[in-house]
């Protein structure tokens, strides 16, 4: 084999281990929401105080400890709950809650609480009616104090055993973002 033909065969050669194979339907997987600010409104049923949660981390990830704001509930009461998401690090901020709610079958938030008494509910669902959790139901019985959590799941499966009802535990998928807050029902 002469030195040319030589050279071509080996950048060739070369050429199929640099190049990655890609075709364009090939997807790339979706990457996590960065989300630094979470805003839970909770509207009681039939007027009254409205309670807002917070969560904000003005710098991210592993810098300052964020903000975290909880409330004060009414005992015996039922409350429509919206979750709103941003990425307060974006000038202007970006607003994620549009994205969940485009992206809905690949997100749903699951709850938990350490009061007792309060239940949460979800009042929104995918295409697929799946629930996904920006919008939901918070039901207050006796007083008591204790924590209220969330965790949004990035692409969880839907569809495994409990995950419909809320139950985290078979849900898989990355969570983007986990947040408990300080609450009280009086």
């Amino acid at each position: 084999m002469d030195t040319q033909k030589f050279i071509f065969a080996l950048l060739m050669a070369c050429t199929l281990f640099v190049i990655p194979s890609c075709s364009p339907d090939d997807e790339l997987p979706e990457e996590e929401e960065v989300i630094t600010e979470v805003i839970w409104t909770l509207t009681p049923q039939g007027g009254g105080d409205v309670v807002t949660l917070t969560f904000l981390d003005a710098d991210g990830e592993g810098g300052n400890d964020p903000v975290v704001t909880g409330g004060t509930l009414t005992a015996n009461t039922t409350y429509d709950g919206s979750i709103s998401l941003a990425n307060t690090i974006e000038s202007p901020a970006e607003d994620i809650t549009a994205e969940v709610a485009e992206e809905d079958k690949e997100h749903q938030f699951f709850f938990r609480t350490t009061v007792a008494g309060l239940t949460i509910a979800y009042a929104d669902a995918d295409g697929d009616s799946n629930p996904v959790g920006l919008e939901n139901t918070v039901t207050t019985t006796d007083a008591g104090q204790g924590t209220l959590g969330l965790v949004l799941r990035h692409q969880p499966d839907k569809n495994a055993s409990g995950v419909s009802d809320g139950d985290i535990t078979n849900a898989g998928g990355e969570t983007d973002i986990e947040v408990t807050f300080d609450v009280e029902v009086q």
